[in-house]
């Protein structure tokens, strides 16, 4: 068992009111796992097969006989038989905005063809003809003809109405023509800076918008209502725990493609009390304002903090994606074409990283490249050199590293910065060549996601779903963060011949080392511990299979079974506890 009633109280003190306001909740029954191996967040427990929770809490942790003494009369007894038990899962990267949205807007995600893309949006804009404009997600550039869909094609399926279609990659649009003539977008319409506009050989739009450029048509969308955001919000919240997860970082908390600021939703939930998850809030640094706008996000996280929420973190977005050429990159594109620096210039980015940590804010970057990673650690090390900080600085944290320089790998553990990954995207399909291939050629490609690597130098990984750019699914990430190899479930499009390769194996992860992202190294990020130490809230998963012993296939195959935050019941697929 492990000892020490003072920890709790000393446990509690670092809480902040987010963390407080569910720690404190009490349930009428206590709780006894037993009979299944128990995962505490960094390793398996040795022998212990068994976890008591008493009032919303951990109470112990042991063997089933050294626990039969915490079955008091109320107390429900869960036959773990052989499952795993562990802190709950944790997502360091997510959209639920834009996941719980879906529900309501056309959803591409399954066409793996422009034919199929089509039919999903000619349907979905039959089923209600009087709405002014037919808004979508998920399309995918690999699918279409050089990766870029035409508004003459999306004519065919719409031609009386503007359509405005977010791609899967959250980075570009596709629209129609009714839609550019909306906004005014033609030949002259001059590209903005850190977007581009895709035209033809006389300078004519073509109907899709990279980058910035989205917003020049993003801005005329009809807005969302507040109850419609806030029932999003709701809907992310019940998939997410579906899935194991208790606790997640809202990656870009601001106006972004279309979407609204959910800040203001966030806040009426609070008031509440309808947030069942811990919810970290990462709020968005506009590139355009500069350290001007620290007064506001100053502001914001007061605002959180007195709602019980946590908005300790500033987003910034350092560069785009490699698909659409935007990824700054230390060598230029195959084709030759460069970026140029990321979107904010290293004196830039500077002044804005040093301002924040002055303020005791950690920052979450964006860089899928090598130079955008580059210039972020740059930032952080300049801003330590000349920012006074306390002796627990800022957890700043650097998302997706599709590229990191091998020179580079080992400054995040030199400068205690987190590697925030999105392991499901670190698999080997037939996009990844006929794609990426083109762009960043085969050298590149050979070290993408260098999960093992940072590892090895010691750096913290969390992992996040970027959901709904990928599954929500922490399970199917961890499957290929072990095997490299994509998961099929993930990807209904995939043949299963197509996932055999695997890709970059010396950058696998162990089972364990899996789990430790999804917990601790998340909760690192998120602000919220994942332990079972005695007196931590009982934020417990329960997953089908014992992914440990099992091995990699299991993680395919598992489940959350039961999910629990401060020991209230937020997911029994089973009514194992009803």
């Amino acid at each position: 068992m492990i000892p020490t009633e003072h920890y709790a109280l000393s446990w509690y003190s670092t809480l902040n009111p987010a963390q407080r306001m569910v720690a404190n909740s009490v349930i009428d029954d206590d709780l006894l796992f037993v009979g299944g191996p128990v995962f505490d967040g960094h390793d398996l427990i040795p022998n212990a097969n068994a976890v008591a929770v008493r009032k919303g809490r951990i109470e112990a942790v042991g063997t089933s006989s050294d626990l039969s003494s915490y079955a008091r009369g109320s107390t429900r007894v869960v036959d773990l038989g052989g499952r795993l038990l562990c802190p709950g899962l944790q997502d360091a990267h997510v959209h639920p905005l834009a996941g719980g949205i879906i529900d309501t807007w056309c959803d591409l995600r399954e066409a793996a063809d422009p034919e199929r893309t089509l039919e999903l949006v000619r349907a979905y804009a039959l089923r209600d003809p009087q709405a002014p404009w037919v808004v979508g997600f998920g399309w995918t550039s690999s699918i279409f003809p050089g990766g870029l869909p035409t508004a003459k094609l999306l004519d065919t399926a719409v031609p009386d109405r503007p359509v405005y279609l977010l791609g899967a990659d959250m980075h570009d649009a596709w629209v129609n023509s009714a839609a550019l003539d909306v906004a005014g977008i033609g030949t002259d319409t001059p590209d903005p800076r850190h977007g581009r506009i895709a035209r033809d050989g006389r300078g004519r739009p073509t109907g899709t918008l990279h980058e910035t450029a989205v917003d020049l048509i993003s801005g005329h969308l009809p807005p969302l209502t507040a109850e419609r955001v806030e029932d999003a919000l709701l809907t992310a919240q019940k998939r997410l725990h579906e899935y194991g997860i208790t606790a997640w970082q809202d990656a870009l908390v601001g106006p972004y493609m279309g979407l609204p600021d959910p800040f203001p939703a966030y806040l009426e939930l609070a008031r509440k009390k309808k947030l069942t998850g811990r919810v970290s809030l990462a709020l968005w640094w506009d590139p355009g304002r500069g350290v001007g706008q620290l007064d506001e996000l100053l502001h914001r996280r007061d605002l959180a903090r007195k709602s019980g929420l946590r908005a300790e973190t500033v987003k910034i977005m350092q560069d785009g994606i490699c698909e659409n050429g935007w990824a700054a990159l230390i060598s230029p594109y195959t084709n030759g074409w460069s970026p140029g620096s990321g979107r904010l210039e290293s004196r830039e980015l500077v002044r804005a990283v040093s301002a924040l940590e002055r303020e005791g804010f950690s920052v979450h970057f964006h860089a899928v490249g090598d130079l955008a990673a580059r210039e972020c650690l740059d930032a952080v090390r300049e801003a330590r050199a000349t920012t006074p900080g306390p002796h627990d600085r800022p957890r700043h944290q650097i998302a997706h590293l599709q590229l990191v320089a091998p020179d580079d790998l080992p400054r995040f553990t030199e400068l205690g910065i987190t590697a925030v990954v999105q392991p499901l995207w670190a698999a080997e399909t037939p996009a990844t060549r006929e794609v990426f291939g083109p762009l960043i050629g085969e050298e590149r490609i050979e070290r993408q996601y260098p999960f093992g690597s940072l590892l090895a130098y010691g750096t913290r990984l969390a992992a996040g779903s970027d959901w709904p750019v990928s599954s929500q699914n922490p399970l199917w990430g961890m499957y290929v963060a072990v095997t490299r190899l994509p998961s099929v479930p993930s990807a209904p499009w995939l043949r299963p011949e197509d996932a055999q390769r695997a890709l970059n194996p010396a950058e696998r992860l162990s089972v364990i080392d899996a789990l430790r992202a999804y917990t601790s190294g998340a909760g690192h990020v998120t602000g919220t511990a994942a332990t079972l130490a005695p007196g931590s809230p009982a934020d417990l998963a329960v997953l089908s299979h014992d992914v440990v012993t099992l091995g990699p296939q299991a993680l395919e195959a598992a489940r959350a079974d039961l999910t629990l935050v401060g020991g209230h019941l937020v997911h029994d697929p089973h009514q194992e506890l009803a």
